[in-house]
């Protein structure tokens, strides 16, 4: 009895040990560059001095972000901000920035967003003496909805309200302070000490933080001023720090957002065989809230055979839970076209063979050969199979643990994400993406890659993996 005390005592430690490491705040800024950090939007400018962020406005350029490289999904975030009364600015959380133009929809409206063009939630410092409108703490979603806390426009009950709280705790010319709590769907802030918004939102649950310089347009009695940040602490919070929602479910916010669940968690309803028109007999087994493949031997397609949805796909975001098992090897494919013949390595016709597709390859990078093959590791957990290897800097849970894979696909646009990070994108139908495709197994099917639509498939490869909180979004382009 004495022994499992210590046991248990031990384990318990170990477990605290681990959680006050996951807790310990992290500077964003190390206090001498802008390591980690990129420009985005327009103009004004960033410099250091002393261990202080100084943006400057500059005339004639639109909203500027100084963005982190990385991304965050739940976290506090503290800082200290001092701002010239004239000017606008923000911290910007969960926000994202593309390349190309994307749309959002949320609650029956589309918000459409330019390339290039910085989005997502942003803290507001926002201290307007003209209008006595004091909003600092409060929550605005930059380039898409607009304010959502305080809500109702100026003359509602709640904005004037916060207004006037602002009022009492605001510092004007002086520094303060501003405590986040991003948990889950729930956004909280305090400045200086007080409790400020309270908002449940869950249209984007990762991104990037950004410090914002508000465009003046041509105001020459701006330029040149100045809004300071120090301080900057972010702790990301440890696995079930936020309330976690039950597997293969959706919140009422995904569901605003366009999300819906490709698989119910209980059924087969909505998948069938790649080779049939029914669900598989064998080589599958759903229970527990997950959707497993059963241990083959490493056979591809041999056993229960690959499944892939019953609807065709254009454009969407795909998110899904996977756990590999040592040295598993599996996939997850998208613009499948089950008719087409499965092909060996060497890209002949095969008799027997995974359905054809662009793939998020599923891997145990250090104990399947599969790793080593191909070009430049494009074999590897979250590569595009064959085509394109995932960034060095991916960062793959245990084998064992589970991993979130992301897929987004807009236009001829796609990226692969792997737990919150972005790990590679392309252009299907691009020079670059068709010599990729001429140096691989795919190059004697014409077209490969840059069909309208296809089918998602979930791999069975005779190794033992699971899924779970499988869900898409459909998007709509103009």
């Amino acid at each position: 009895m004495h022994c499992k005390s210590l046991l248990v005592s031990a384990l318990l430690t170990s477990a605290l040990s681990l959680f006050c490491a996951a807790q310990t705040p992290v500077p964003l800024f190390n206090g001498r560059d802008l390591t980690g950090w990129i420009q985005r939007g327009g103009k004004a400018t960033y410099t250091i001095e002393g261990r202080e962020i100084v943006g400057r406005s500059v005339l004639d350029t639109p909203n500027t972000f100084l963005c982190t490289t990385q991304t965050y999904g739940d976290f506090i975030l503290e800082y200290d901000f001092k701002v010239d009364p004239r000017l606008n600015s923000g911290v910007q959380i969960r926000s994202e920035c593309f390349d190309h133009p994307t749309e959002q929809a949320w609650a029956g409206q589309t918000y459409k967003i330019a390339a290039g063009r910085v989005h997502g939630y942003q803290i507001e410092i926002d201290p307007d003496v003209a209008r006595a409108r004091m909003w600092s703490g409060g929550i605005y979603d930059e380039a898409r909805r607009g304010w959502l806390f305080p809500a109702g426009g100026e003359k509602s009950a709640e904005a004037q309200a916060f207004s006037a709280l602002g009022q009492r705790i605001f510092r004007a010319g002086d520094w303060n302070h501003v405590r986040l709590e991003a948990r889950g769907n729930s956004l909280k802030t305090w400045l200086n000490g007080t409790a400020c918004a309270d908002l449940k939102d869950g249209l984007t649950p990762r991104g990037f933080i950004a410090l914002q310089v508000h465009g003046i347009g041509q105001d020459q009695a701006k330029a040149g001023i100045e809004v300071r940040w120090r301080n900057l602490l972010l702790t990301e919070l440890p696995a079930g720090a936020a309330t976690a929602a039950a597997p293969n479910t959706l919140s009422a916010e995904e569901q605003a957002a366009g999300w819906r669940l490709l698989w119910d968690g209980r059924t087969g309803d909505g998948w069938r065989s790649a080779k049939a028109e029914t669900f598989p007999a064998n080589g599958w087994t759903i229970q527990d809230g997950q959707l497993n493949v059963l241990d083959g031997g490493g056979a591809e397609a041999i056993g229960g055979g690959d499944i892939i949805t019953r609807e065709q796909y254009a454009q969407f975001e795909l998110v899904a839970d996977f756990k590999l098992t040592p040295g598993a090897n599996s996939g997850i494919k998208y613009f499948v076209q089950p008719g087409l013949a499965a092909i060996t390595d060497t890209g002949a016709q095969a008799a027997v063979g995974s359905a054809i597709g662009l793939e998020f390859q599923l891997l145990d990078d250090a104990l399947h050969p599969d790793a080593k093959l191909g070009r430049d590791g494009n074999r590897t957990v979250s590569s595009l199979y064959d085509l394109i290897p995932a960034a060095a800097s991916k960062r793959p849970h245990a084998i064992g643990e589970w991993n979130t894979a992301r897929i987004l696909v807009q236009g001829r646009q796609v990226e692969h994400w792997l737990n919150g990070a972005k790990v590679l994108e392309y252009e299907r139908g691009s020079a670059a993406f068709r010599a990729a495709v001429a140096a691989s197994k795919y190059k004697n099917i014409p077209g490969f890659g840059e069909w309208p639509a296809g089918h998602i498939l979930l791999q069975e490869h005779g190794n033992a993996v699971a899924f779970r909180n499988i869900k898409v979004r459909v998007i709509t382009t103009p």
